[in-house]
């Protein structure tokens, strides 16, 4: 069985290619991917080739790890039906390049444990469903954020789901192109600050130079949510951090658990992916549209219609 795919031949070396697909054992599902996302903080390492070491990591890979789409095959053990419009967060269902995430293809083998399902209504903002639960999961049972950095779609749907449980952030953006779209909360540049008595900020610009600025701007005994992903290695100077008695916590993946959480919350209102995403181009034009998702100010998240090339 063949698909569409984008293939990192090798950093900066992306085209969309045919690619075989492994059989599908009696737990996987078969998903025809409508639209898949492209993600600017670990997409963005594996396009230039500034990726730390990651198991499995090599070339040639399929990236992406938000496709949405249609069950066509189930097997017996999926618990996923045919006709299903399901959320998929990536596959390793490839026999002939590597699928360290490998979500941006027009088909997928899939485990039906893995995938989610999403209603009729859902467009391209269903493939934005990871990025919405990698959110959650920074935040799930800890302190809210009093300062999330950074007002990318990350930032954004931290913002939303703090003000959905009652808080009220502050957001840093430094860039005016992001600036537009704040609904119960601030969006400030750091200059425009005073504030000095944060008890937690949420990081989501991935650039470990910024972790200085923020320590300073701690209330005592506050804590540094390292929320983006790093390619360069966080570090701090230490006096400063010693005199607040600073606490750092890295949030990792999303669980099953935030998956179930955000599409309920979508379900009943509480969530929205209103306003997310910004751009979006057929998936034969990939190469121009992985530039603009990285390059671009402006593009909050770029989609991948595969619509045309299932």
């Amino acid at each position: 069985m063949l698909s569409r795919a984008v293939v990192l031949e090798a950093p900066r070396r992306l085209s969309v290619e045919n690619v075989t697909l492994r059989d599908p054992g009696p737990a996987d599902c078969v998903v025809e991917v409508e639209f898949s996302g492209i993600s600017t903080g670990t997409e963005k390492l594996l396009y230039s080739g500034a990726m730390p070491p990651f198991p499995g990591l090599g070339y040639p890979l399929v990236p992406g790890y938000e496709s949405a789409g249609r069950v066509v095959e189930a097997g017996p053990e999926s618990g996923r039906r045919v006709g299903e419009r399901v959320f998929v967060p990536g596959s390793n269902g490839f026999a002939d390049v590597r699928g360290l995430f490998g979500g941006a293809a027009s088909r997928l083998v899939a485990d039906g444990a893995r995938v989610a399902p999403l209603g009729e209504a859902a467009g391209p903002e269903g493939a934005l469903l990871a990025l919405a639960a990698t959110a959650r999961h920074a935040m799930a049972g800890h302190a809210l954020p009093d300062l999330i950095v950074g007002h990318g779609a990350l930032g954004r749907l931290l913002a939303r789901l703090a003000v959905a449980a009652g808080g009220a952030p502050t957001v840093w953006e430094v860039n005016p192109a992001r600036a537009e779209g704040a609904e119960g909360y601030d969006v400030l540049t750091p200059d425009a600050d005073e504030r000095r008595d944060y008890g937690c900020i949420y990081d989501c610009s991935g650039d470990p130079a910024v972790i200085d600025q923020l320590v300073l701007r701690l209330a005592r005994g506050g804590e540094i949510v390292l929320a983006g992903f790093y390619a360069d290695r966080p570090s701090f100077a230490f006096p400063p951090a010693f005199m607040k008695e600073a606490r750092f916590r890295v949030a990792a993946e999303w669980s099953p658990e935030d998956l179930a959480s955000v599409t309920a919350m979508l379900a009943d209102g509480r969530l929205s992916l209103g306003g997310l995403v910004t751009h979006t181009a057929r998936a034969e034009d990939a190469p121009a549209a992985y530039r603009t998702a990285f390059e671009d100010a402006g593009c909050l998240k770029m989609i991948l219609d595969w619509r045309a090339s299932a």
